[in-house]
């Protein structure tokens, strides 16, 4: 898999009713259940190692989710630690009746590679923006 592809991850769903409160929109914290998944796949494509989260910063809800619609999950591999992979997280609000497309939440996320041991273990670096080349591993 290229290097660009694993520093990205989509993910498309449905918003069924067992995922909306009684005002039919979308339950906050299966919003923040979906944002940990995509963060934690995306970081797991990067490093290819056991992962956890360390760390959801403020989750910003713009827009309701409304039941009946689709999202889109963007997780984005921002930058790298010794051992830790810093992740960013929007998800796209899309109606199914009409050409529309909103930010309905976002977070930042903070994800830490474990050996068989449980303990935290380099990954692979991000390059710098800008740098020419693949990096080395």
């Amino acid at each position: 898999m290229a290097e660009a592809n694993r520093a990205e991850t989509r993910m498309v769903l449905p918003i069924f009713p067992a995922d909306t409160n009684h005002y039919r929109t979308l339950f906050g914290g299966q919003a923040v259940a979906w944002i940990d998944q995509a963060a934690f796949i995306c970081a797991t494509r990067w490093c290819r190692r056991k992962v956890v989260t360390v760390h959801i910063g403020e989750v910003n809800f713009h827009y309701p989710v409304r039941e009946g619609s689709i999202v889109e999950l963007i997780a984005r591999l921002k930058r790298t630690g010794r051992t830790s992979m810093h992740v960013a997280v929007e998800m796209w609000w899309e109606p199914m009746d009409r050409d529309e497309r909103v930010l309905a939440c976002q977070a930042d996320c903070v994800l830490v590679a474990l050996d068989d041991e449980d303990h935290p273990v380099a990954v692979p670096q991000l390059p710098a923006a800008g740098a020419e080349g693949p990096a080395r591993r």
